[in-house]
């Protein structure tokens, strides 16, 4: 996998992250996917539930309410209705 992904998830308040990672898992309307640097361009409604963010060892986990998800050359961007992060550990 060469390089990073751009990544930046929104909610209406706030922007909740941004950040190069390595890959993000998101549930969309048509069923959980994941997008990786290079990804091909493709929009989608997501559903409830969680995205995950993973860089290198780290991993983050938030939880989304609806929204878009929009992957484009410069990376994905995920305009949600409601996020806030899921503390885990």
């Amino acid at each position: 996998m060469a390089g990073k992904l751009n990544f930046s998830l929104v909610a209406p308040e706030r922007e909740v992250f941004t950040g190069l990672v390595d890959q993000v898992d998101a549930p969309g309307v048509e069923g959980d996917f994941g997008v990786l640097p290079q990804h091909a361009p493709f929009m989608t409604a997501l559903r409830e539930g969680t995205v995950t963010v993973f860089d290198g060892a780290a991993r983050r986990v938030f939880e989304v309410h609806g929204g878009f998800a929009d992957v484009t050359p410069d990376g994905l961007t995920i305009l949600a209705e409601q996020a806030s992060e899921v503390l885990t550990g």
